[in-house]
């Protein structure tokens, strides 16, 4: 099937996405989106999105603001360029061994070692005591926050409350350079983000991504959820690296999976009478996800090298251009994510 036919017979269809964070791994679906928004069949009313995934949001809507659907893709590619310029000068560069072998991994690079040691030992309140991050400049720079307040996209961004562990979820009018940095703020790498006088660390641990906003207040039903973090892996991890990175996919994915659980329960037992229980019931999920993230280990998320953003995000397409290949026909008339075999073994 050729993805430009298929589109369903109702003509346009409403979607939302749903975009996990995962670092420079977010150039992943930076290319997914830049895929689907070429599908003029495809409208967005609301996106939720975590870390690299909020970020790719709040991008993703101002730029469409601007200048509609090139407006868009303009600004992602703008986004992940200036990011890319940023991290030039970072100590967090590819070793020899890495550039010989040809890997994007940042196992052997003296900058990630040494930091990967402090980390341990010391918390980023004593190594970076002025809290900078550059990617406030940037995202100052790419995104009118004002414009981003009234935009046509609905905006759902998860961040981790510190005091009390839960979630928050902020909507448009809420959003900042500062909302967006606490939504990415991993605790052992940035001190926390202060939001409203509340501390915040990364939205992962509460949601990666949230989907019950948009099961609420969207009116969409389809949602595209775009996976960085792999559900699965088929071998145990052994090194401590790989343990810690397995640790951080299993956290990041339980809420996540949680909310995907509870859709599958609500289907077989949801009253139709029951309004909010059958809106989460008749949800249809989509997933765009590719086998090429198991290969790419914790390191490689704090790469921003343009030419790995750049591959990251051409495979972001093509693994968008497959689900449309296969699952093209299924939006806007049933899931295309088998949501029972969450079920197995509960």
């Amino acid at each position: 099937m050729n993805a430009t036919k298929a589109q369903p017979r109702n003509g346009e269809v409403l979607v939302d996405f749903a975009l996990q964070g995962g670092g420079a791994h977010g150039a992943f679906t930076w290319g997914v989106l830049d895929r689907l928004l070429e599908e003029a069949w495809l409208r967005i009313d609301a996106i939720s999105g975590t870390s690299a995934g909020a970020m790719n949001a709040a991008v993703l809507a101002d730029g469409f603001a601007a200048g509609g659907i090139e407006g868009a893709r303009e600004a992602l590619e703008t986004f992940w360029r200036r990011v890319s310029t940023a991290a030039r000068f970072s100590p967090l560069q590819r070793g020899p061994i890495d550039l010989l072998l040809g890997s994007w991994s940042l196992d052997n690079s003296p900058g990630f070692v040494a930091m990967d040691l402090m980390a341990r030992t010391l918390s980023p309140y004593d190594v970076n005591p002025a809290g900078f991050n550059p990617l406030r400049t940037i995202l100052n720079r790419t995104i009118d926050f004002d414009r981003l307040a009234t935009g046509p996209i609905r905006l759902f961004v998860t961040a981790t409350s510190v005091r009390t562990g839960r979630g928050r979820v902020f909507r448009n009018a809420d959003l900042s350079a500062d909302v967006l940095l606490a939504s990415a703020c991993l605790p052992t790498m940035f001190q926390a983000i202060t939001v409203d006088g509340e501390d915040y660390w990364d939205g992962g641990y509460a949601g990666n991504p949230t989907i019950t906003p948009l099961i609420r207040e969207s009116d969409s039903d389809d949602t595209i959820l775009v996976q960085i973090n792999p559900i699965e892996r088929p071998r145990t991890p052994r090194s401590s690296r790989e343990i810690v990175n397995r640790l951080n996919e299993v956290s990041f994915n339980s809420v996540l999976l949680k909310e995907l659980r509870m859709m599958a329960l609500l289907r077989r037992v949801a009253d139709p009478g029951h309004e909010e229980g059958w809106r989460w019931a008749g949800m249809r999920i989509h997933r765009v996800a590719s086998d090429s993230m198991l290969d790419l280990g914790y390191s490689s998320k704090l790469n921003a090298e343009w030419p790995f953003l750049i591959a990251l995000r051409d495979e972001g397409r093509k693994a968008a251009q497959a689900f449309l290949d296969v699952h093209g026909e299924d939006l806007g008339r049933r899931s295309s994510l088998d949501l029972d075999t969450l079920l197995e073994g509960v």
